[in-house]
């Protein structure tokens, strides 16, 4: 099965975490979208691990990300 459409397609969880952060900044991204992990002492490392647990969350960075992109 091919992925052709999906924009999301190939890109890691830090790969499109990090374009963010370069992009926006912690604290554009954590006004953007509203959580702990982007707002209160926010790392590469610490947002990973809460966004890999919480699919609501990793909805919303992917879709910043594909809106982003666009």
């Amino acid at each position: 099965m091919t992925q052709t459409n999906n924009p999301l397609h190939g890109i890691t969880l830090e790969k499109l975490l990090t374009e963010l952060v370069e992009h926006y900044g912690w604290e554009e991204l954590g006004y953007r979208i509203n959580i702990r992990c982007f707002n209160q002492d926010p790392s590469i490392k610490s947002s990973l691990k809460f966004l890999r647990k919480t699919e609501w969350a990793r909805t919303k960075v992917e879709e910043l990300y594909v809106r982003t992109k666009k």
